[in-house]
């Protein structure tokens, strides 16, 4: 039997302007051919998130990713500790009402130092 060719091995460049983005919120549609993953930032007490960075996959693409994901969570888990869930559901958390402190401040949520 014959052994496959080996792949070369792929380099990653990063452009020196390349802005990181930060996100806590993607929403995720998708059409037969491709997923599209619109990465945003939505700030606590606000309704409206400007989206930062969209990314077209196709679907195997997304499935990779999607297992490289959790691999990876895995593996910082077992370095790290368990990632825990909140109780309340993801809609719930991302899109609670605001709560100020009656001093005028941004008052903690519950669970929160």
């Amino acid at each position: 039997m014959a052994v496959p060719p080996a792949r070369p091995q792929t380099t990653l460049e990063v452009p020196a302007d390349l802005q990181p983005v930060y996100a806590n919120l993607v929403r995720i549609a998708h059409s037969p051919a491709d997923l599209v993953f619109d990465f945003a930032h939505l700030l606590p007490g606000e309704n409206k998130a400007l989206i930062r960075a969209r990314i077209l996959m196709s679907p195997l693409s997304a499935k990779l990713l999607y297992r490289a994901l959790g691999e990876n969570l895995a593996r910082y888990e077992s370095t790290f500790g368990e990632i825990t869930l909140p109780r309340a559901s993801l809609a719930d958390q991302l899109f609670k009402p605001f709560q100020q402190s009656p001093d005028g401040g941004n008052a903690p949520e519950e669970g929160t130092p």
